[in-house]
């Protein structure tokens, strides 16, 4: 069995923090093979640059992903080829820079990443449906267990992609809106799924963000900047176990944990290990 931690959204320098104080000792206890985290909203809260890719690398993350903010810092799209462990959404129009996928391996048992945007209230890409259906079936030619990610905005998306892929992958993993959902279970065909994972980041906050500026931009519509908050910082995301030997998960448990906890749990960690 392979224990893999995947982590939603790192946001900002509370999240790096977090991540580089909290991550080392959560591997150990726990005994997780594998560390994935989306860090689309690394660089203060909007984007990646390959420093602080290589600063989320050094405190024990094996893979990156990204997402509709890939292209936020400027100079990423030069940067982001030279990243072996970081890949861009999916889905993007093909002459995009940047890896698809990664293929990420421990104990000698190869996982392919990858994620797709949603369509519902985000600009129009490839179909994530059928990119995830074909890079998928690509995958498992050489890979042990393939975990997809959906980056959207409708829960109504990311339930259907779980739905179209169950069975077909060990795991379809929901990020974007920064706050977690209380569905994690395994599929009835044997796939772990979680709307939404949640973000590592600061949750006294809008979504990561400093609420007051958040709150005087829903009452005038005035533009403002949006700083990252700082209270309560915590580690989110989803811890699976995964089964090599049929590609499928055998259970999902979401972790939600204060920074100031030691490695003990914060927030609801129920696992449903039985198909729905």
């Amino acid at each position: 069995m392979l224990r893999v931690l995947f982590l939603g959204d790192v946001v900002g320098r509370p999240g790096r923090t977090v991540l580089k104080e909290g991550l080392p000792g959560l591997r150990q206890s726990l005994a997780i093979d594998l560390v994935v985290a989306n860090a689309e909203n690394a660089a203060a809260g909007a984007g990646l640059t390959a420093a602080l890719a290589h600063e989320i690398l050094a405190a024990g993350v094996d893979g990156i992903t990204l997402g509709d903010h890939v292209w936020d810092q400027r100079g990423f799209e030069k940067e982001i080829a030279g990243l072996e462990r970081v890949c861009r959404p999916a889905n993007l129009d093909p002459a995009c820079p940047g890896r698809t996928h990664l293929v990420l391996e421990a104990g000698g048992i190869r996982v392919g990443v990858f994620t797709v945007l949603g369509r519902q209230f985000l600009p129009p890409r490839d179909c994530p449906f059928r990119r995830a259906e074909i890079l998928a079936g690509e995958l498992k030619k050489g890979t042990d267990l393939v975990v997809v990610e959906i980056h959207a905005e409708a829960t109504s998306e990311k339930i259907a992609l779980g739905r179209f892929l169950d069975g077909k992958v060990a795991a379809v993993l929901g990020t974007h809106t920064h706050i977690p959902t209380i569905d994690a279970c395994l599929l009835p065909g044997g796939t772990a799924y979680q709307t939404d994972i949640g973000m590592t980041g600061p949750y006294d906050s809008i979504l990561g963000r400093e609420v007051a500026p958040v709150v005087d931009r829903f009452l005038d519509g005035m533009p403002r900047r949006f700083g990252v908050a700082s209270g309560d910082v915590r580690l989110g995301g989803a811890l699976l176990e995964l089964d090599p030997a049929v590609g499928r998960a055998a259970s999902i448990r979401h972790l939600w944990l204060r920074a100031d906890d030691d490695g003990r749990f914060a927030g609801e960690a129920g696992p449903p290990v039985k198909p729905m």
